[in-house]
């Protein structure tokens, strides 16, 4: 991979961690504070849920039991009496919790005697301990004593009486009161999220109450209300001693509990299991970090784990508790996971038609991919590395990838076994075997080595020097004289280590350390072997290696000025030495004879410039040899190529279009006409006399926008060289380009297919007409980069993602060709990354930059829905959000947030492509909502993969990558009919049902 790459992989996690610096501890220390303060507030919210929750209960359970029994109701006025309660009072938290945690039950059972007229009286001697004073202004209260005169006739109760059941106010062997069954009922849609809380405290907004409803279904039972209370001593809201006194009193305690041990179960479970963050961070002491958190989150463990909300806890033991054979509640358990991504706590729903979530069977899918054709050629930093073949084909390479291109048939074959960026490319004299050098890479396989190939069976046939080099192979060339039994490396470390391998072998013959400047060019001598000369910023040696030592002897330019750089050079039929400098000069070097007279006896012959001609203004960046010992040079600043006689007069001379940038290298297809590589990236062929068209085309700077027409085969790319481009996916060529202003990020295609919006780094976005290429429409939305362009599904929305944490939306009219604002979506704390409209162009889905999960109302006026619960079950017209639940088994474990950089859902939704941060592209099954999901995974970019898109028929998929400015076209081989509601609906249809078949091969 080239320096400029290596710039951007070297920023990860681990790289951070093992050369930590002031900021980035600094950065570590407010992650773990950030952590901390999120655990704070979840169990904050916990307890403030307990306490709405029982606000809510309490009224109603009175009523009840005032309606069983009337004369409970003077048992209840005397203990509102007794402290000092009104109807109109408003308990704060630390009141309703001590009104919560009950006193014993058995307590009230002896304090409660009937009279002679069967009314419910309490005794004047109770058993009480005295209750401390509460500090509390709105629960003020003093401390009652045992005996205490309070000026009433009969002894005061506690308010721990408020927790009388209701087996303790009915008639013996009255349990239940036919013609009075009712059940609580919680209104769905009410339960909000820890990060919807913290939402509603900062921005103002009132939090939804959690309402109650009462149907005529069933009784409330003693084992009801009893599980409230156990539910509460569990959750540490009453003592250990009252817990203990309570056991006196019911009766049936084992029982009750075994009856509810069915909806329990999965709780208790769930706070018990351990806790596993996912996060890539590397802190001082993990394991100290650990306990601190856990320390932290004791109170707030069950919002940690797979485990349902407070009210839905409440829900299953009101609802479900009445008998051990009442209807299994595990849903409401089941119904969400979280996933952690730097210690942020995701929270992804079940949705409802996935009944057994922990049976679900990830399967690779039975797709796979074929890479089908490769965009770009890598010119802009690379030289002499293209070559052209008997067979008809130009031989070239961008990414990890060398390709084979057939210039009149205009077919490609691929040779992909390079593990990372491929940097140079020989030809060997026999015109069949290649050799291609890559870099070290971002994995533990990518190790710097040269491949020798036949480029024929694409048959690797050895492996130079795996693990030898150092950062990368810069140069390779092959001896003439002895048909090519030597391979000459110089590798990318600081010396340029100049090697000589033996091909049959593989092994090093002899190495020596070259200079500390830059290199450019290496060549064996045509006429002997043991003759190496290289080139470079300001110098050039002549090597000459033997018995496994080299000897170096450095060129004179003598009164000729001495250049910054040495471009490139060939042998000329005298063997003489032509070298292209960065003057524009072609320097002819020849052997002089020692200078005995000057340097005395002993004096060595010297190499000397014999001649210098001038041929270009600005640099030469190539020169090619043809057959009859004519000379080709590339011109730099002037574009320029001339055709040279063997003198080097000049004979014929054309200029390339400025568009296509400066001459890099030519190759000869047959002596007239030419292939020509330029430093934009693009492959022109021509020859002088009809001029040159381009062949292959590329973007030359990093690449993000994509967007796949909805029923064509084009799609459109955009990047950093401010260049959009449309491209045909079948007849794989460029339609059209044009160049912007400032650089385009994202794109996205109108329904109607006429017009193609582009999001630019400046806050500004426009839209261009296909056929005209004109801009039919254009604004400006903020002034921060966009990140997004997403029309809804019949193109009447136009949805605008910024980094300035909004989402714009856009009425579209005239077949997309008028906008006008129509709202915006107002609710993240950070950039936008990626969103989706609803299958009825209603609803959007987003993520942000902090790892956040929101979904919009557009039609309701762009309102944020606060209960995500509700969006479980909503089909999504397309799926490019990387974090959800039926995508969220793409993310590796360890994941810091930014390894995945996009995904897509085919269209068929049967599977989905992800782009990662480590030059990978996978295929995973869709859905694939459990972690560590299997997947299909293929190399071929060089650099952090930006971006995939489906095409309209799934028939290919398009991946783009960063720096590496490579486009890659893999067709989609395989795959079986039906739909991902089919294989959905068999993988978690049953606990017992067997795993799904194995994928088919392709």
């Amino acid at each position: 991979m080239d320096s400029s790459t290596n710039s951007l992989d070297d920023a990860s996690a681990d790289g951070s961690a093992e050369f930590p610096d002031r900021a980035s501890m600094m950065e570590v220390r407010l992650q773990a504070q950030e952590d901390e303060i999120t655990l704070l507030k979840s169990s904050l919210a916990d307890a403030l849920r307990r306490i709405r929750l029982h606000d809510q209960l309490l009224p109603l359970l009175k009523q009840q039991l005032i309606a069983v029994n009337p004369g409970a109701a003077r048992v209840l006025n005397q203990v509102c009496c007794s402290d000092g309660c009104t109807s109109s009072r408003k308990l704060s938290s630390s009141s309703a919790v001590d009104g919560i945690c009950h006193r014993p039950t058995s307590q009230l059972s002896d304090s409660v005697v009937t009279n002679a007229n069967g009314h419910t009286e309490s005794p004047v001697s109770m058993n009480l301990r005295p209750r401390p004073a509460t500090l509390d202004r709105s629960t003020q209260t003093e401390p009652i004593l045992p005996g205490q005169d309070t000026g009433q006739d009969r002894a005061p109760l506690p308010r721990r009486v408020l927790s009388l059941q209701l087996e303790d106010a009915l008639p013996p062997g009255k349990l239940e009161v036919e013609g009075t069954r009712a059940k609580l009922h919680r209104v769905p849609g009410l339960e909000e999220e820890d990060e919807e809380q913290e939402e509603n405290e900062e921005g103002g907004e009132p939090e939804k109450e959690l309402s109650w409803t009462s149907s005529v279904e069933e009784p409330i039972q003693r084992t009801t209300i009893r599980g409230l209370q156990r539910d509460d001593c569990q959750d540490g809201s009453c003592s250990p001693e009252e817990l203990g006194s309570a056991s006196a009193s019911v009766r049936t305690s084992d029982q009750n509990l075994s009856s509810r041990s069915g909806p329990l179960t999965p709780i208790q479970e769930g706070e018990k299991k351990q806790l596993v963050r996912r996060n890539s961070e590397k802190l001082g002491n993990p394991e100290r970090q650990r306990k601190r958190l856990d320390k932290k989150a004791a109170s707030s463990a069950n919002l940690l784990t797979r485990s349902p909300s407070l009210e839905n806890r409440a829900k299953e033991l009101v609802t479900g508790a009445g008998s051990p054979g009442s209807r299994r509640g595990t849903y409401s358990q089941e119904m969400s996971i979280k996933m952690f991504i730097r210690g942020r706590p995701i929270t992804m729903y079940i949705p409802t038609n996935i009944h057994n979530y922990e049976d679900l069977k990830m399967e690779p899918p039975s797709e796979r991919l074929e890479l089908d054709w490769v965009y770009g050629y890598r010119g802009r930093d690379c030289r002499a590395n293209l070559y052209f073949l008997p067979t008809g084909e130009a031989v070239y390479f961008i990414a990890c990838v060398v390709v084979l291109y057939h210039i009149n048939n205009r077919t490609q074959r691929h040779y992909q076994k390079h593990t990372d960026c491929v940097r140079c490319l020989t030809l060997h004299p026999d015109k069949v075997r290649m050799a291609s050098g890559q870099m070290s890479g971002v994995d533990k396989d990518g190790k710097p080595c040269v491949h020798i190939w036949d480029s024929i069976t694409l048959v690797t046939l050895q492996q130079i020097g795996l693990g030898t080099f150092q950062r990368g192979v810069g140069l390779v060339a092959f001896s003439f004289a002895d048909s090519g039994a030597f391979l000459c490396v110089i590798d990318d470390s600081n010396e340029h280590m100049l090697s000589v391998w033996d091909c049959n072998k593989g092994t090093k013959h002899a190495e020596v350390k070259n200079t500390n400047e830059a290199v450019f060019a290496v060549e064996f001598n045509p006429s002997e072997s043991a003759n190496i000369i290289t080139c470079g910023k300001s110098h050039v040696y002549f090597w000459t290696l033997s018995a496994g030592q080299f000897t170096k002897k450095q060129g004179i330019f003598g009164k000729y000025k001495k250049p910054k750089f040495i471009q490139c050079f060939v042998f000329s039929l005298t063997g003489d030495v032509l070298t292209g400098d960065s003057e524009g000069n072609i320097l002819t070097w020849g052997k002089s004879a020692a200078d005995v007279k000057t340097l005395g006896k002993g004096a060595k012959e010297t190499f000397q410039i014999m001649k210098q001609t001038r041929a270009h203004e600005g640099s030469v960046f190539t020169l090619c040899s043809l057959q009859g010992g004519s000379l080709l040079s590339g011109g730099g600043k002037d574009r320029k190529i001339v055709r040279w006689s063997a003198d080097l007069a000049p004979e014929r001379e054309c200029e390339i279009p400025e568009n296509y940038g400066a001459v890099r290298t030519i190759a000869d297809v047959d002596g007239e006409e030419l292939l020509v590589g330029t430093t934009r990236n693009a492959i022109l062929r021509g020859t002088f006399s009809d001029g040159f068209v381009a062949i292959v085309q590329g973007h030359v700077d990093e690449m993000w926008g994509l967007a796949t027409h909805p029923s064509q085969s084009i799609f459109i790319t955009c990047g950093h060289d401010r260049q959009v481009c449309l491209w045909n996916a079948e007849e794989h060529k460029l339609d059209w380009c044009i160049t912007l202003e400032d650089y385009g990020l994202c794109a996205g295609f109108c329904p109607n297919g006429s017009v193609v919006s582009v999001g630019l780094s400046t806050g500004r976005w426009m839209v261009l007409d296909l056929r005209t290429r004109e801009v039919v429409s254009e604004s400006t939305d903020g002034n921060e980069q966009l990140s997004v362009m997403r029309y809804s599904p019949d193109g009447s929305f136009l949805a605008v993602g910024s980094h300035d944490n909004f989402i714009y939306i856009y009425n579209v009219t005239e077949s997309g060709r008028r906008y006008t604002r129509f709202g915006k979506c107002n609710g993240h704390s950070s950039f936008i990354t990626h969103l989706d409209w609803s299958k009825d162009g209603k609803y959007i889905m987003s993520n942000s930059g902090d790892y956040e999960i929101l979904y919009w109302d557009i039609a309701a006026g762009c309102k944020l829905l606060r209960n995500r619960f509700e969006s479980k079950d909503r089909e999504w017209a397309s799926y490019t959000c990387v974090l959800g639940f039926h995508v969220m088994g793409v993310w590796m474990e360890g994941s810091d947030g930014t390894d995945i950089n996009a995904l897509c859902r085919s269209h068929s939704e049967r599977v989905v492509a992800v782009a990662d941060d480590f030059c990978k592209v996978h295929l995973f099954q869709y859905p694939c909502p459990k972690p560590k999901a299997p997947s299909h995974k293929y190399e071929g970019h060089g650099s952090h993969v930006t971006n995939v898109c489906f095409t309209h028929s799934d028939s290919h998929l398009l991946s783009m990558g960063g720096k590496d400015t490579c486009i890659l076209q893999w067709r989609v081989m395989g795959g079986g009919g039906g739909d991902r509601r089919e294989r959905l609906a068999s993988a978690s249809a049953t606990s017992t049902s067997t795993s799904s078949p194995e994928p088919a091969t392709s």
